[in-house]
């Protein structure tokens, strides 16, 4: 059964389009964790155009699940997690002029840098994800730069078409079967929906799917508490797909 954690970032967005005070994710955290978060995840990033250091301070103090920081592998990043002690740390590539997180972290490409910045925060305690597309490569390298966790991008399954969804969704499928041959625990998020998650947190040895957007799109609606126990219902106890089956590779 998948953990859901939730991701504040677009809390801070409406606050930042008016360079206010209001909403504070602080307090939104609060409520998803009543709705039966799992976990609060933000994405500090360089140019700080939602979450500030401020809500990571803050929220290392008020969070009472698990509190997630997704960054880039940065000096100053990982000065600042050292500080603060996140529960997990998830390194994500970063581009000032993207929208959103467009792909996962090419690891193979970067491994001894990685590596090391992995092990550094392991050693002070903190768990260590990296953020990867379900390849093999990518995967092996997860393995090799010591990391215990990696995250897998379905934002190419979630932006996928009917036609070609459920190859998307083997895709991932067969990532989190490598993933655990390899030792490596299996996350997973970008893109999700109310109309789409259930596949993904079927999938054998999947145990934490990473969902914000939806979320807070939702919630417009409903309001907080009612959309993470709506999406918390569906990430626990997902339906099977008689195409799928038990979703395994």
């Amino acid at each position: 059964m998948a953990s859901l954690g939730v991701n504040i970032d677009h809390i801070a967005n409406v606050r930042e389009a008016r360079r206010t005070v209001e909403p504070d994710p602080v307090t939104y955290a609060l409520l998803a964790e009543l709705g039966g978060a799992d976990g609060i995840t933000v994405h500090l990033r360089e140019d700080r155009r939602h979450i500030q250091d401020r809500d990571v301070e803050l929220l290392r103090q008020t969070v009472r699940s698990r509190l997630n920081l997704e960054m880039a592998a940065t000096p100053e990043m990982e000065a600042i997690a050292l500080r603060v002690r996140p529960d997990m740390v998830t390194l994500v590539p970063e581009k000032r002029q993207e929208v959103t997180t467009e792909g996962g972290l090419d690891v193979a490409a970067q491994l001894e840098v990685l590596g090391g910045l992995v092990g550094r925060l392991q050693q002070a305690g903190i768990g260590v994800s990296l953020f990867v597309d379900a390849e093999a490569r990518q995967l092996e390298a997860s393995h090799a730069s010591g990391a215990r966790w990696v995250e897998l991008h379905t934002g190419t399954y979630a932006e996928a078409g009917w036609a070609e969804q459920p190859r998307e969704l083997a895709r991932l499928c067969e990532g989190s079967f490598i993933a655990r041959s390899l030792g490596l625990r299996v996350n997973a998020g970008h893109g999700l929906t109310y109309q789409n998650v259930e596949p993904v947190a079927a999938i054998e040895g999947m145990e934490e799917l990473n969902i914000g957007h939806t979320i807070v799109a939702r919630a417009l609606a409903v309001g907080l508490e009612q959309a993470v126990r709506e999406m918390k219902a569906l990430v626990q106890n997902p339906r099977r797909d008689p195409l799928f089956g038990s979703l395994q590779p």
